[in-house]
């Protein structure tokens, strides 16, 4: 059973795991709810996952507890089972969209739903002391700014994150490929990257790797036509993405996506990766749970193929993209 919380009709769901609340409990987003001493907020001590639900329904929810667990077990954080998540997530994508439900029969005008909810999964260490994690699940509206960028795309400038591509093997307490709450530098990055005039960053190793993005993975595609030995012409797609033990934090919509596209005949491929492979591809995308697929139109001034050929094949990986659950 939940508990009822009387909060405004959008605002952001909260649900803890709570063992004396089954289903998880509700909680008012409006008030305070994580203790002072919590080391989630003192030392950003905890992992997360942030996944997409679309029309009531969590995508690839599966890969982002596999995650999750995954990050927690880096982190010699014992969370709660799985199904203690889904139940969870369960209750708070139902609050959320009842809440979005009311707020559009009080409007009157079909407007203000739900169709899509970001739903973030959390675990922080706990209060300082404390035997057990805190652990909730977050519901609220997806970031306009996202939906924008899928349209529009991207400007991006490559950062050297200071670390060589073999450091995630040499030094595992780094937790590279770990999803932690220790989001300050990749925070850091994006701003640093909007006073240069950028949307996004692209992280490349001191060694000269092509990495990841603050919050994304890395994709490239090429488009190669040639004689099929019959008269015609033979159309190969490849897609690629950096290599996953550069210490890079595995991609769960990268995944999925190489999935699809390989079903649909396209070429897959993992790095190494370094920047002059971005600027010759007919396409470079950031990819993440959130705001999908975005493509990149520049990366540090120089345009990325051209916008008819972006369209084109980002079009079509929207189409693979959609299939996704």
């Amino acid at each position: 059973m939940t508990t009822p919380a009387s909060v405004p009709a959008r605002a952001t769901v909260l649900v803890f795991l709570d063992p004396a609340f089954e289903n998880g409990r509700v909680a008012d987003s409006s008030k305070p709810q994580l203790m002072a001493t919590d080391q989630g907020a003192t030392r950003g001590d905890g992992v997360f996952e942030s996944l997409l639900v679309v029309g009531g329904r969590p995508r690839k929810l599966q890969a982002h507890l596999t995650r999750l667990a995954g990050s927690a077990r880096a982190l010699e954080l014992d969370i709660p089972a799985e199904d203690a998540w889904r139940r969870a997530i369960e209750t708070a994508v139902s609050e959320y969209r009842g809440r979005a439900a009311t707020a559009v029969g009080a409007a009157g005008d079909g407007a203000g739903g739900a169709d899509e909810v970001v739903v973030k999964l959390l675990a922080s260490r706990g209060v300082e002391g404390a035997a057990t994690p805190t652990c909730w699940v977050q519901a609220s509206p997806p970031p306009e700014a996202g939906r924008r960028q899928r349209e529009t795309g991207i400007d991006v400038i490559l950062l050297d994150r200071g670390y060589d591509s073999e450091v995630g093997e040499r030094a595992p307490w780094l937790l590279l490929g770990a999803k932690t709450l220790s989001y300050a530098v990749n925070m850091a990055a994006l701003r640093y990257a909007h006073h240069q005039g950028a949307d996004d960053v692209i992280f490349t190793s001191a060694d000269g790797r092509v990495l990841e993005g603050p919050t994304s993975t890395v994709l490239l595609a090429h488009l190669e036509t040639s004689d099929d030995g019959a008269g015609g012409v033979r159309t190969v797609r490849r897609l690629i993405t950096p290599q996953l033990d550069s210490g890079i934090l595995p991609g769960t919509s990268q995944g999925a996506l190489f999935t699809a596209a390989k079903a649909a005949g396209w070429e897959l491929g993992y790095g190494p990766l370094v920047p002059a492979d971005l600027y010759d591809a007919d396409a470079v995308w950031l990819i993440s749970s959130i705001r999908l697929l975005a493509p990149v139109n520049h990366i540090d001034g120089k345009e990325i193929g051209t916008p008819e050929l972006r369209r084109q094949l980002t079009a079509e990986l929207n189409e693979l993209f959609a299939t996704i659950e």
